[in-house]
């Protein structure tokens, strides 16, 4: 069969046809778009009771210091039930922890450390979602449409960056953060009903012959002697800690760099989801492509050099126009590096694979967060972003020069 090698509408929305996955895309739809409320006002609550950038580092770092105790074993339980029920107790669990924080500042008694501990819970919940998130995809759809399914995927979690975060800055402004965390709160009855209504497949039982931690070590020996997978997980990593941590300084950027406030930061933020959603519609109008590892390639480049042009900016309306194009990077980055880990992977390995590609991704966003939060009150946000540009652009060089195989990749 001849692959498409041109965009086309036709093939954007493939896996909608899937009732499961439409299920899932609607439903994660709205609670994404909640989720990115509250972190875009918690960030800018802390802020405000604060005064410090170092202050978002602690909550980034407390958000994802989860994912080093508890991703990989997650991916275990991934492997050993079903995915949906694990799905639905880390989901209603999520829930639960908005409503709390909700209360916490209507109440009008919400301090810093509490913010921190209720980041922290909600990284637990997470290092165990992630995994089952990312290789629950392939139950919803034919395996020779994963990639598109991935892409829009990525296209809704963007969807709710690019309007959460504006939606946030605006509710924030004229009702207080309160009302930010409480939407997400009720957001997540969407996910949790799609989960419910799903007409899933039964899968082949998954034979276990060991214990969870023998389960967790081939998990790892497989990643480990797997090239390509080792080779995208480093990439994953290096513009995780580098490259996309720059979004913890976007509270502090908004009111240092640009002299804005809450809507500022919400634009910031939504700006770059727009950018994103508008990469991941690229790759999925791309149907069954072969040339994924060029499209990687060309965002490890477009990322740091694009937050280089960001970092000398102090106009808004450029500001937001570059950011957008940071979302487009960002996208092909992580989504091609998603998308090929799950194409190299075998089944029976493939939570425990994806754990740790999440590990690599979203375990290093504390690392980031407490370099760009460190970095950022000795030196400035905006050389913090140069230097941190300057370490993923001279990794690019070095897989350009001596890992060409990358771009080869379909």
């Amino acid at each position: 069969m001849s692959v498409p090698k041109r965009l086309s509408l036709g093939q954007t929305f493939t896996s909608l046809g899937y009732r499961n996955f439409r299920l899932w895309f609607m439903g994660q739809a709205a609670s994404l778009i909640g989720t990115w409320m509250q972190v875009t006002a918690q960030g800018f609550l802390i802020y405000q009771l604060t005064g410090s950038p170092v202050w978002l580092g602690y909550v980034g770092f407390a958000a994802g210091i989860p994912f080093w105790l508890f991703s990989l074993y997650g991916g275990v339980v991934s492997d050993r039930i079903p995915r949906r029920t694990l799905l639905l107790i880390t989901q209603t669990t999520m829930m639960l922890l908005a409503f709390l924080l909700a209360g916490l500042t209507f109440a009008g008694v919400v301090q810093p450390w509490q913010i921190v501990v209720l980041a922290f819970a909600l990284g637990v919940a997470t290092a165990f979602d992630a995994p089952a998130r990312q290789a629950f995809v392939v139950e919803l759809v034919n395996r020779e449409d994963l990639g598109n399914a991935i892409a829009l995927n990525s296209t809704m979690v963007n969807l709710g960056t690019a309007i959460g975060p504006a939606v946030a800055g605006i509710v924030y402004a004229l009702l207080g953060p309160q009302w930010c965390f409480t939407v997400n709160g009720i957001s997540f009855l969407a996910v949790i009903a799609a989960l419910l209504m799903m007409h899933l497949q039964p899968l082949p039982p998954r034979a276990h012959t060991g214990t969870a931690f023998q389960d967790l070590k081939a998990g790892l020996r497989y990643v480990a002697s797997h090239d390509i997978i080792r080779v995208l997980i480093a990439v994953a990593a290096v513009s995780t800690v580098f490259g996309l941590s720059y979004a913890t300084l976007l509270p502090a950027w908004s009111v240092e760099v640009l002299h804005g406030g809450a809507a500022t930061n919400g634009f910031l933020q939504s700006a770059r989801g727009l950018g994103s959603l508008a990469g991941a519609l690229l790759i999925a109008s791309l149907g069954r492509f072969q040339f994924k590892g060029k499209l990687l390639t060309l965002g490890t480049f477009m990322l740091p050099i694009l937050l280089m042009v960001w970092a000398a900016i102090g106009w808004i309306p450029l500001s937001l126009l570059v950011m957008v194009g940071i979302g487009v990077a960002t996208m092909l980055v992580v989504n091609m590096c998603n998308t090929l880990v799950q194409s190299h992977v075998s089944d029976d390995l493939r939570g425990r694979v994806m754990s740790v590609f999440t590990l690599g991704f979203f375990g290093m966003m504390p690392v980031g967060a407490l370099f760009y939060g460190a970095m950022a009150e000795a030196i400035g946000e905006q050389w913090t972003v140069v230097l941190g540009s300057a370490v993923v652009l001279a990794f690019s060089a070095y897989l350009w020069l001596r890992v060409p195989r990358v771009r080869a990749l379909e």
